[in-house]
């Protein structure tokens, strides 16, 4: 063969090329493209950790993935200012390969906001503030310079912000709407200050639904909601997709502990914890960590004071809390949707204490699991509690890669499941 020949003639792919390239194609479907993960500027709650996951879901099918945070109030220009400055310092590792924040100025004070959005949220209406506050959201400096092939959004009220990020363009739209959002500011409410006429659950479903139709396919993370909008928007594709939550290091240690965030649902159920599980339960010990100690003082600084020296706050490396568990208590008694905390609880495999409802949305029977222990009330809460101190002080670390609630993570929650969901759901569109 001259030379000349051999840079004019193309060489044969072998069948394991060939191969090679088909497995490159279907474990990594997105290569090529960017995917833009829009979201709230939230860190150090279960929502932050959904959209880590997703993240990273799309990184591993290939593609080039941007985050966009969108601030859920008025701020200064980003990354100035006090809110900025904690979540940008919060959230390094999220993982995107560039991020953008955007949010609506405190220049929208002089506009229209104050009567489209905060007259009605003086009146308990969540959902319009902030659709309000995503409808002013500028276009983040330098994503002109962007072309986004898919974008990944969480929660219906990005939605208005997503419209300027396409500037026109048609990009499909998958919406992560993790619960009912009106259903959770209705438990707000009830923590608040606000003046009558009430919003109600009604007037802010409605708002939810209306811009929930925009989206392309909507994803549920739990089968409860996903039955929920199905019946609710008929006209809507949906899919169910279980997050992919990060795995906490697997438990090896003798702690008793509660990892919390702050919300409403969470407050309720430490508070019973805190007024109805506690006095029964003797010596028992407990560490309680998370932003919810910061809730818990807000609403209630007569039983934060009381217990605070359970309280250990926000830490910066949970994981290791999780590492030198014995036991996760769950003494969940209120609220909706998948419990990303529950989850967290699963992936490092401790023996767990919990409630039935802290289950919620996932698809199994909790009393299967050996490694759970479930109690219907105070009482037998208080007495599971003490049975699992007294197992964590006696007895060896578990075998916790081989427990139950492992398993059951590395099934249903790990982030290969989610990743696979994800490039059907993206195949689809």
């Amino acid at each position: 063969m001259s030379l000349a020949m051999s840079h004019t003639m193309r060489p044969i792919p072998s069948s394991a090329t060939r191969q090679a390239e088909t497995t490159d194609a279907e474990t990594r479907p997105l290569a090529g493209k960017t995917v833009a993960v829009v979201h709230a500027a939230w860190h150090s709650c279960g929502s932050y950790q959904v959209n880590v996951s997703q993240i990273a879901a799309y990184k591993a099918l290939g593609a080039r993935v941007v985050s966009v945070a969108m601030m859920d109030d008025v701020a200064r220009r980003p990354p100035h200012g006090a809110r900025w400055s904690a979540y940008i310092e919060a959230s390094r590792d999220i993982g995107a390969d560039r991020r953008y924040y955007s949010g609506a100025p405190l220049s929208a004070l002089a506009s229209r906001l104050l009567i489209d959005g905060w007259w009605r949220l003086i009146h308990g209406d969540q959902a319009s503030w902030l659709i309000e506050l995503a409808k002013r959201a500028p276009l983040p400096e330098g994503f002109e310079n962007e072309t986004i092939d898919f974008i990944h959004a969480n929660h219906y009220f990005t939605l208005p912000f997503v419209e300027t990020l396409m500037r026109g363009r048609k990009v499909p739209v998958v919406l992560e709407t993790q619960d009912i959002q009106a259903r959770q500011y209705i438990l707000r409410n009830k923590g608040g200050f606000f003046i009558p006429p009430y919003a109600t659950y009604d007037d802010m479903l409605k708002i939810e639904l209306a811009w929930m139709r925009r989206a392309d396919l909507c994803a549920h993370l739990n089968e409860e909601e996903h039955r929920d909008f199905q019946k609710l928007l008929p006209q809507s594709r949906h899919a169910l997709i279980y997050p992919a939550v990060s795995s906490a290091p697997l438990a090896r240690g003798r702690d008793i502990i509660i990892v919390a965030s702050d919300n409403y649902g969470n407050y309720m159920s430490l508070r019973w914890f805190l007024q109805e599980v506690l006095p029964l339960a003797g010596e028992a010990r407990v560490a309680i960590y998370g932003n919810i100690d910061g809730g818990v003082r807000r609403r209630d600084a007569a039983l934060y004071e009381s217990h605070r020296a359970l309280f250990k706050g926000r830490v910066d490396d949970i994981g290791a809390v999780y590492a030198n568990a014995g036991c996760v208590l769950l003494p969940t008694v209120e609220g909706h949707g998948l419990s990303i905390k529950a989850v967290e609880a699963l992936s490092c495999g401790a023996p767990l204490v919990a409630t039935p409802l802290a289950f919620r949305g996932m698809q199994v029977d909790p009393a299967k699991l050996k490694n759970v222990a479930l109690a219907e009330d105070a009482k037998q809460f208080a007495a599971l509690w003490r049975d699992a101190q007294a197992r964590a002080e006696r007895e060896d670390a578990t075998e916790a890669e081989r427990s139950d609630t492992r398993r059951l993570y590395e099934n249903s929650f790990s982030p290969e499941a989610y990743a696979r969901a994800l490039a059907t759901a993206a195949a689809t569109l």
